[in-house]
């Protein structure tokens, strides 16, 4: 099999995580959750780092140093991607880990569109709000009982909106990705149909 890249992005909560995990370990592919370079960045910056200054001195170390799920370093991971200059830095990173033998599966908001368009294979998961809140909810109230959905829910537009509207590096499908809508779907049929089309593409 030939080097293949698959981009898999899509909203908070979408699925794409847990789905590119699966999928990278069926086809024995190097992964990258992209959302956790930005959630270290994240995490220093909570510790006093400047936004760009944290992205260029990032260290692969760094994504384990940290608790990368509490609320907080993911509320500041999404204010600071919207950074021109801290995307940038990122960038290449990204994109030398793309190349890695035999297949490199990689997700995020922008890695069909920016940072390997040139993917073999682009998909964009999608699902409602209220699905995406809900599966949120779940997962982080295993942690904070204190967790309230309606402050999820409005957490989530939150991204949604910035993730959409920023200048550099915007949230949107690729013109040529294939979209799934993971709301009705349980993680383990959003895992069947998404590797069911890649098998159609490899």
């Amino acid at each position: 099999m030939s080097q293949t890249v698959i981009a898999i992005d899509g909203p908070a909560a979408s699925g794409k995580g847990t789905v590119s995990k699966v999928i990278s370990k069926k086809l024995r592919f190097n992964y990258l959750d992209t959302g956790k370079l930005y959630r270290a960045i994240g995490a220093k910056y909570l510790e006093g780092y400047q936004p760009i200054a944290a992205a260029k001195s990032l260290e692969r170390n760094d994504l384990d140093k940290y608790d990368l799920q509490k609320p907080e370093i993911a509320q500041a991971a999404s204010e600071i991607a919207s950074i021109p200059e801290v995307r940038a830095a990122l960038l290449e990173f990204q994109r030398n880990f793309s190349q890695k033998l035999p297949g490199a599966v990689l997700d995020g908001r922008d890695i069909g569109t920016v940072v390997c368009p040139d993917a073999r294979i682009k998909i964009f998961l999608t699902a409602s709000l209220e699905a995406r809140a809900k599966r949120r909810y779940i997962e982080l109230r295993k942690h904070d009982e204190k967790i309230n959905f309606e402050t999820i829910l409005e957490q989530i537009k939150g991204r949604d909106e910035r993730d959409r509207t920023r200048s550099s590096s915007p949230m949107v499908a690729a013109s040529d990705a294939k979209i799934f809508d993971t709301s009705e779907l349980s993680i383990n049929e959003a895992v069947d149909e998404v590797f069911s089309f890649i098998q159609t593409k490899i």
